[in-house]
């Protein structure tokens, strides 16, 4: 997962808005969104090379999703998927807390987790060992801090504020072209954060497209005040072609 756009309390209907997108490499084998076998309790995705996942939620309405901080340094090949956090969050009854997060987080590659829901909400940085409440208002997350001024996470955040300020209903349609803006950071506003320049420029735009590692899909959740949730999936092919879209629907217990 590469950037989510939060919209915490700024809805009268929906408390809890979620858009993301999950870049990856496009030979990485992958599973669409769907409710995970015995109990049917997770929706999500499934990454079928580590069997972990990116995003997800529960049908107690809880929500977790994670990125990756990105430090090449710091990254090494023995280290466990950080996409079992997902699932541990919300297949489990107890609740994820921050200081599990702090005495585990050394197992894992850098990330940021974000997780909770529209009551409490969450973001842990594993580089900070910093666990932060998000606060009602727009939030974004990508691959450095918590609401992080780059060029794409501003511009994603302000997108999100316009396309559900003047609805009742937000149109699923307008928060997924949001999340498909190609547009890339001026060469000097961009981030540095230890990769080369072409990849800095690359990775700039909210939509990332290339044959080898882009937007691999696009998630968009919806959550009312009683708890159901919408849940709309939909994935991409390393020419950005649509490879098919899924609409999921949880009713609140």
């Amino acid at each position: 997962m590469c950037i989510l756009f939060i919209a915490l309390n700024k809805h009268p209907k929906y408390p809890l808005i979620v858009c993301a997108n999950r870049d990856e490499f496009h030979h990485r084998p992958t599973e669409q969104a769907h409710f995970w076998p015995p109990n049917n309790e997770l929706l999500a995705g499934k990454d079928l090379e580590a069997g972990g996942t990116w995003l997800g939620v529960n049908k107690r309405g809880d929500f977790a999703a994670l990125t990756n901080l990105r430090d090449p340094l710091k990254q090494q090949s023995d280290m466990r998927s950080r996409g079992e956090l997902v699932i541990k969050a919300l297949a489990t009854r107890s609740p994820m807390t921050g200081s599990w997060l702090r005495e585990h987080n050394g197992h894992y590659n850098p990330f940021n987790f974000i997780f909770g829901n529209a009551r409490e909400l969450y973001c842990f940085n594993s580089k900070t060992n910093a666990m932060t409440q998000l606060t009602t208002g727009f939030h974004s997350i990508s691959n450095g801090a918590l609401d992080d001024i780059w060029p794409k996470m501003a511009r994603g955040t302000l997108a999100l504020e316009k396309a559900i300020s003047a609805c009742s209903e937000p149109n699923i349609d307008e928060l997924l072209g949001l999340m498909q803006d190609e547009s890339r950071a001026e060469d000097s506003d961009l981030p540095e954060t230890g990769i080369s320049f072409e990849w800095e420029r690359m990775l700039s735009s909210i939509y990332i497209k290339h044959p080898q590692y882009g937007t691999r899909s696009t998630s968009i959740i919806l959550q009312d005040s009683k708890g159901n949730t919408q849940f709309t999936e939909v994935r991409y092919d390393g020419k950005g072609r649509n490879l098919g879209r899924q609409n999921f629907a949880i009713t609140g217990s």
